[in-house]
Formats: C-alpha cells, structure tokens, sequence
C-alpha cells in the first residue's frame, strides 16, 4: 500500500514497485516527491503535468523550502498566467534520481539502511517518464491535458508523447531537444569529473561527512555557463572589475581572486547551488541526459517515435540558445510533420540564451497560453 504524506501543496508518496528500468534493474518500491496547484475536475480532464529541468524541482510556483526563494517558473503558473490553477490541476514532480524527495542516490537503500549512493541505479529520461506515470496512476489520471517542459523538462515531455500518447492530448517543448550532442555531452562530462576529483567525494560514499561541495560548485559553474547567451553576458558584465569588500572600486589584483564581475557571479552560482543539491543526483541526472535519444529508443527514425500520435504540439526555442540551439527545435518538427502530428513552432528572439523560458519572456506566455487554450 502507498503512503501519502500531504503538506499543504507539497507531498510526498511511495509507490509500490516493480519499476522496470532502461539499464536493466528495477526498484522495488518508488518514492515521489510532488506538487499539486489547483483542483482536479469530476473527470480528471483537467490535469497539467510540468516536467523540471536539471537542477530544478517540483516547488514550480512556490516558494522553496531550501532556499526560500520563489518557485522556479512563477511567471508560468499562477492565477491569470497560462497554466492558471482556477481551471487546470497542476501537477510537477521531482524527478526520478533527483533529491527532493523522489528516489535517488540521496534516498535510503531498503536492503542496507543507508543511503544509495552510487549502488543506485543508472537511470533514463524514460525511466523518470515511468515514475511520473505511476504518480499519475496513484492520483487517479489516466490522461493529461498537458505535459509542459523547457529543456530537460522538454525532453520528459517528448517521451511522454513518444510512449504514452494516448495519455496526453497537449505537449508543450522549450528550449529542448530530442537528443543530447557531443558538445553537451562534453560539457556534463566536465561537471561530473569536477565532483569525482573532489576528495571529499569519496566514491559516492559522503552522507555521513563532508560533501564534495567543491566539485558540484564548479560542475555548476561549468553548466551555467551554456545556460546564458554571449551578448547577455557582455551586456550584464563585460570586463567590468568586481568592487572590492571594502566598498572601493575594483582593480585588479595581479592574482587569482574574483576580479571580474562575471567570476565573482559564477563563483556566488556555484556556492549557492551545493546548499540544495547533491552531488550525486548531479552525476545520475547528467548522465540521464546525455543516453537520451529518442530515435535511437525508436528504430533510429525520429519521426516513428511520434507516428500515429494524436497529440497536439507546441515547439518553441530561443535564437540566442546555444545549449539546444534553434536547429534541434526544427529536427523535432520536422520529425512531427513526417509522422503527421499537429504541431505550431516558434522561434522568439531573446538577449538571454537558454534560460529565457525561465525569465520573463512575455512573448512565450502569450504563445503557450494561446495553444493550450485552443486545445479545450
């Protein structure tokens, strides 16, 4: 039997298992950590499910319980915005392997009463997609309305419709891809070998010592960097030299403290990001990421993996997004014309490279709104 904790909007519950997994494995018993928003209607008809990105979590429209700060994409969801909880019940769930309460290296091992660390197994984008079904199953929703996801939330999305379609009549894809290039590989790879080099690291083996904080802030570090655009970073920084502490103004220091103004933010990213993430979870989600290709799970046809679908799509990308550039939009389009799937596209130009679907980007609001609208 499944447990169900509620907290206000924040809940958590245990799913029994079997859950079958990409690698091989399975686990016995699934924990979900999730957020609800609104109320679901008398035919369950009305159910969003927003997908999170990397470092993200399931507290989408609420304040954090960590960190305190706002949740993460408030200018999406909330009362008169696009995904509105006085019609639509909104759901987002921590992602399989993360650290907010959904299974993962952090959580507790059954068989040793310890925490997972790297005995846990190797999972998928597709393998969190299952989770999130179970959930779903557990609320009683059989179909979404909606799945809405920018980058790897996008990814969770196109599974989704690529393996329940008929569970989601509306899929909603920013600033995504439908699989991970070299280049991004290579950039995780960077992050993941900055936490094993961390001493503190010790195998995957830290909860009960010092955590590789130095590792995961750098692999941080490293990550924000392709979430921001060139011109953004010239525009917000430049070469502008960082004020000392003693309120005089920068200089240089012919040394190798935070003398640029961009250093000393990326540093205050890095350090900030270790008091709310694992850096395990880091090294198990990344890696999901980067096997995630959804040709290759289909026979190496990107347009099969949409076939005979009828979901109705919404791709939309930004023209400063090095990350999943413009072009991998096109390929998924291009991929749902050929399998007959309906779908709208968007290119909107933005000076803030791959986060803009998480800053204020009116443009996108509007565009998201008017499809799901259209859909009802």
């Amino acid at each position: 039997m499944s447990t169900d904790q509620c907290f206000g909007l924040q809940r958590q519950v245990t799913l029994p298992g079997p859950l079958a997994l990409d690698g091989g494995g399975s686990l016995a018993a699934v924990d979900v950590g999730y957020e609800t928003y609104g109320t679901l209607n008398q035919d369950a008809s009305n159910a969003i499910l927003i997908c999170h990105a990397l470092t993200g979590d399931q507290h989408v429209a609420s304040v954090h319980p960590v960190t305190g700060k706002p949740g993460w994409w408030e200018r999406m969801i909330g009362p008169g915005k696009p995904v509105d909880p006085a019609r639509d019940f909104i759901i987002c769930a921590n992602v399989l392997g993360s650290c907010m309460g959904s299974s993962g290296p952090a959580s507790i091992n059954p068989d040793t009463e310890k925490p997972w660390g790297m005995a846990f197994p190797v999972i998928t984008i597709r393998d969190m997609v299952r989770a999130q079904a179970m959930l779903l199953d557990h609320l009683g929703i059989r179909t979404l309305k909606a799945a809405v996801g920018g980058s790897m939330g996008g990814m969770q999305v196109l599974s989704w419709a690529a393996n329940y379609p008929e569970r989601v009549r509306s899929a909603v894809v920013i600033a995504s891809t439908a699989r991970h290039s070299a280049q991004n590989i290579a950039f995780h790879e960077v992050g993941r070998q900055a936490i094993m080099a961390d001493p503190n690291w010790a195998g995957g083996d830290y909860y009960d010592g010092d955590t590789p904080s130095a590792g995961l802030a750098v692999a941080r570090m490293a990550a924000h960097i392709t979430y921001l655009s060139e011109a953004g970073l010239t525009a917000k920084f430049g070469r502008k030299l960082q004020a000392r502490p003693d309120g005089t103004a920068g200089a240089k220091t012919f040394g190798f403290d935070a003398d640029f103004q961009i250093e000393s933010y990326l540093r205050h990213q890095g350090i900030s990001f270790v008091d709310r993430f694992d850096a395990n979870a880091y090294l198990y989600i990344t890696r999901a990421m980067d096997y995630f290709d959804l040709a290759e799970e289909h026979g190496g046809r990107l347009a099969d993996a949409f076939r005979g679908a009828a979901t109705r799509f919404c791709v939309v990308s930004f023209d400063t997004d090095w990350l999943y550039p413009t072009t991998e939009s096109r390929a998924i389009v291009h991929a749902l014309n050929a399998a007959g799937a309906r779908v709208s596209f968007v290119e909107l130009s933005s000076p803030f490279g791959h986060d803009a679907f998480l800053l204020d980007a009116p443009e996108m609001n509007r565009v998201v709104d008017g499809f799901l609208r259209a859909g009802e």
